[in-house]
C-alpha cells in the first residue's frame, strides 16, 4: 500500500496553517497552537520544509516561518519529497534510495518507472490550495439537517 508518513501529514497541516494566514510570518509556538501539533514536531517539519525551499525563516522577536510560494504553486510532490525524499514506489524505479538487486532479470522492472511516473503525476496535479480551503480551515463546521423530501434521488429511481 502506498502511504504517506505521519511527518508528511504534519507538514501538510503546518503548510495549511500558513496558507490560511496568507503570507504572515508565524513562530513555531503559534503554529503549534493553531494546528494542535506539539512545538518540537512543528519545528522539525518547518526545518525540513525550509531546507527544501518551501518556507522562509525570519529571525528575531517577530520571526517565524512563512510560505515562499502561493498555495496553488506548491504541489503535493513538493511536500512529499521535502519530507520523504524522492518518490519511488519500490526499489526498481529510477532514483530509488535502495535499488533493486534483481532488476536486471525481473520481468516487471521495465514497468515500474511507468507506475512511478503515474503516481508522481497524480501528486503533481494536487496543490496545497487543493488540499486546504483557507476560508474554512480551522473554522468549526456546523452540521445542519434539512427536512427530507419524499423524492428519491438515488440513481435509477
Amino acid at each position: 500500500m502506498l502511504r504517506l508518513n505521519r511527518l508528511t501529514d504534519y507538514a501538510i497541516v503546518v503548510l495549511g496553517a500558513l496558507a490560511y494566514r496568507r503570507g504572515d510570518v508565524m513562530p513555531t509556538a503559534q503554529l503549534a497552537t493553531l494546528t494542535g501539533l506539539n512545538q518540537p514536531t512543528v519545528a522539525k517539519v518547518a526545518k525540513l520544509l525550509q531546507a527544501e525551499g518551501l518556507l522562509e525563516t525570519r529571525r528575531g522577536a517577530s520571526g517565524g516561518y512563512r510560505l515562499l510560494a502561493a498555495p496553488q504553486d506548491i504541489s503535493l510532490v513538493d511536500i512529499v519529497e521535502a519530507v520523504e525524499g524522492p518518490i519511488a514506489v519500490n526499489g526498481c524505479v529510477d532514483g530509488a534510495q535502495d535499488p533493486c538487486a534483481v532488476s536486471n532479470c525481473c520481468f516487471m522492472s521495465n514497468h515500474w518507472n511507468k507506475v512511478n511516473g503515474a503516481v508522481r503525476s497524480a501528486l503533481e496535479d494536487v496543490s496545497l490550495a487543493d488540499l486546504v480551503d483557507p476560508a474554512a480551515l480551522f473554522t468549526p463546521r456546523v452540521h445542519t439537517t434539512t427536512s427530507s423530501s419524499s423524492t428519491d434521488h438515488r440513481i435509477g429511481n
